[in-house]
């Protein structure tokens, strides 16, 4: 059985990770982490009914990962930075779905992580959306002198924008075609369009998440849509990393190695 801690464990992800484990044969929950209720069971906050495990607070989880496997995180990117920090010198494997981070963040994850333990960072966990970025990918390799615009929306609660999965889309666009200038919406006189990809984020009700690419040229357009109807997808994705990084040496892996996408 892989023994599974989860930092977040009362958000919308971290919630839906803990059903999850629980309901998974091959996955032992071991540790529940977050900043709220802490002391109840996490299954009763979950839905799952009483599991024995209690809230811990997150802000002292390196007190409790001795008999973790796995770290997932669903957190925000500040808290998150600490626990992939504190786990890895605990020698405990991560599975971290937090996105947000700034590029100096990303850079004390990767002293963090280098050579101590395997950790699968991803912007977003969903199978659908990682085939959807080498979609994108193979796009982009053929319409090199269209219009590229990104258009993500997601629910009224989410901190950053854009969302990590709309950022790691222009990632994947700009390895094709070269660093292209990112333009974060338009207003007043823009003047001609120049050599960019526009970037524009929506924020409204209870939207999961939609991300479109949109290829535009004189005379037509390619629009290439993920939408996740439910978490769910994410969950799902994110248990499947959990079981491949379990045995994996030290190092950053993205959903694509987990896919064998790469």
């Amino acid at each position: 059985m892989i023994k599974v801690g989860v930092a977040g464990a009362l958000g919308r992800m971290g919630s839906l990770i803990v059903r999850n484990v629980i309901e998974d044969d091959e996955l032992e929950l071991a540790g529940a982490f977050d900043i709220r209720e802490t002391g109840r069971d996490v299954g009763e906050l979950a839905g799952t009914g009483r599991t024995g495990i209690k809230i811990q607070d997150g802000r002292e989880i390196e007190n409790h990962l001795d008999d973790i496997d796995v770290l997932v995180d669903f957190t925000v990117a500040e808290s998150a930075v600490e626990n992939i920090k504190k786990s890895a010198e605990k020698g405990v494997k991560l599975v971290v779905g937090t996105t947000g981070f700034t590029e100096s963040q990303w850079r004390e994850i990767e002293r963090a992580v280098k050579n101590k333990v395997p950790a699968v960072i991803s912007p977003n966990f969903s199978i659908g959306v990682n085939v959807f970025w080498k979609a994108v990918e193979f796009l982009a390799k053929y319409l090199a002198d269209y219009d590229i615009e990104i258009i993500e929306a997601h629910h009224r609660f989410k901190k950053d924008a854009p969302s990590g999965t709309a950022l790691k889309t222009a990632e994947v666009i700009k390895n094709v075609l070269g660093d292209l200038e990112i333009v974060h919406g338009r207003s007043g006189i823009t003047g001609e369009r120049g050599n960019e990809i526009g970037m524009h984020a929506i924020r409204a009700g209870d939207i999961v998440g939609d991300h479109t690419v949109m290829f535009g040229s004189i005379g037509e357009r390619i629009e290439i849509t993920h939408r996740a109807h439910s978490r769910q997808a994410f969950a799902s994705g994110a248990i499947k990393a959990v079981k491949f990084v379990v045995d994996k040496p030290p190092g950053i892996y993205g959903m694509d190695n987990v896919l064998g996408l790469k």
